[in-house]
């Protein structure tokens, strides 16, 4: 009878394991569009990233916790989920199993086999590959931190290990068609660039199939180092945590504040193109300037304006985040970062997280590839802070974002047809109001529902007639 019933436990397994696999079939290998702007599926057709930082995933939650996170970003329209595979070295997850053999990472610990019927027998590597297998059968893209940079920086990693361990990544995953590999993590190129040179290469010499990209610093851009490098497929920004009075950047030229779409501008206005995208804002209900926990905390309205700036600005998707899900606060958890004080369960409900969606659908309404930002549009001078308007455009359409619901001007004649439709999107709740027709000629002044203040934001849509 006990045989019996490892065999019925260990066939259960097996045929869950061939439903996730069925599912990873349906997914498509992610690549650079012709005009190396966005980024498109297999079959060429846009994609739009939604991306949700679950940085801890792997080490903080276990099968049925990391179940019930990725369903809920499904369910809000996220398709990228941003994790790291190394916080720390070595790692250990969620049923106590380290990811390494004494720390050394060009050791990964790993067993023969993924059929462990006792939670106690799953080890580091069968618990990240469950994940990875989960999010693909509910069609999520995991875009893996290999690890971490502080490692790094605390001389944790020589660039002889980082070659053997991202062979290591590259060789197990480079199947799965639902992996990005985010290469570095909150640190400057320049520091132990050999490290992240040799990742990289490595990822994409054993791992063609996947993109690679380069997660920086705050404030700093992976173009700073690597845009020439044939292994970055697509740049990724961290604009940072900071308000406008808080950014003391030395160097002058990187004094944006909370303008995220200038850093997206600068990488779009690179000589060689590529796709670029703000891959950590300022996250939802995390202290502005991150670490005086009695500061003011990030809310909806600031999420959805680094959201709508910086692909306005040029970007092909945007990443969201929350302080207590990003590092998978728990009650038991015997402290927290960032003055968390919410349990991920809870957070994941944050008003912004159900407001991305809205962003995603929006942009795919209308021809996605011929979008470019343009903000010759904009008929006033250049505007401040948080009465900048930002302006995208097709060939048929463009589009307007004000935060604050501000009265704004736009010239008209950049786009076809001889009348234009004026719409209103909110971006609170996705709703559009259709509004009267006008003329393509000349400049034309909008004036948006509401009152003026910061948080009515809305979008002007113009639709050639």
């Amino acid at each position: 009878m006990y045989k019996n019933l490892l065999l019925i436990v260990s066939l259960a397994f097996f045929i869950t394991a061939c439903k996730v696999e069925k599912k990873e079939e349906g997914m498509q290998a992610l690549s650079v569009s012709a005009n190396k702007r966005y980024l498109m599926t297999a079959d060429g057709k846009p994609f739009f990233w939604l991306g949700d930082t679950g940085w801890l995933l792997f080490n903080k939650l276990d099968r049925t916790e990391a179940d019930q996170y990725l369903e809920d970003r499904r369910k809000k329209g996220f398709n990228v989920i941003q994790v790291m595979v190394l916080h720390t070295v070595p790692s250990v997850n969620q049923y106590g199993d380290s990811s390494l053999v004494k720390g050394d990472i060009s050791k990964p610990d790993t067993t023969q086999g993924n059929l462990a019927t006792d939670a106690a027998q799953y080890d580091y590597w069968d618990h990240v590959d469950y994940i990875v297998d989960k999010a693909a059968s509910k069609g999520l893209y995991m875009a893996m931190v290999p690890v971490w940079g502080t490692n790094v920086k605390n001389g944790l990693v020589t660039p002889l290990q980082a070659k053997t361990y991202a062979e290591f990544l590259a060789k197990r995953y480079k199947d799965r068609k639902n992996i990005i590999w985010l290469n570095g993590g909150d640190i400057k190129g320049s520091d132990s660039i050999e490290v992240w040179q040799t990742i990289g290469k490595t990822l994409k010499l054993n791992d063609p199939g996947h993109l690679v990209t380069f997660h920086p610093r705050g404030r700093t851009q992976s173009s700073d180092w690597f845009h020439d490098a044939p292994w970055l497929d697509f740049n990724m920004v961290q604009s940072g945590h900071r308000r406008y009075s808080q950014d003391t950047s030395k160097n002058e030229t990187l004094h944006y504040g909370e303008d995220n779409w200038k850093y997206i501008a600068a990488d779009y206005h690179l000589k060689t193109p590529k796709p670029t995208i703000d891959g950590e804002p300022s996250y939802e209900g995390i202290p502005q300037g991150l670490h005086d926990i009695n500061e003011p905390r990030w809310t909806a309205e600031d999420v959805r304006r680094y959201g709508y700036w910086s692909v306005f600005a040029g970007a092909f998707g945007y990443t969201y985040g929350q302080n207590s899900v990003m590092q998978m606060h728990k009650s038991t958890d015997k402290e927290s970062a960032y003055g968390s004080h919410e349990v991920w369960s809870s957070a994941i409900n944050a008003p912004g997280a159900s407001q991305m969606v809205y962003l995603k659908e929006l942009m795919l309404s209308r021809p996605f590839f011929e979008r470019i930002p343009d903000q010759s549009l904009v008929a006033v001078g250049p505007s401040e802070k948080y009465n900048n308007i930002l302006a995208t455009r097709g060939k048929d359409y463009l589009m307007a974002y004000t935060y604050t619901g501000r009265t704004f001007s736009l010239y008209m004649g950049k786009i076809s047809g001889e009348r234009l439709r004026v719409s209103w999107f909110n971006p609170r709740d996705g709703k559009t109001t259709k509004g009267e027709e006008i003329e393509n000629t000349g400049s034309h002044s909008f004036d948006p529902p509401g009152e003026e203040k910061p948080g009515n934001d809305w979008v002007l849509i113009l639709d050639s007639l």
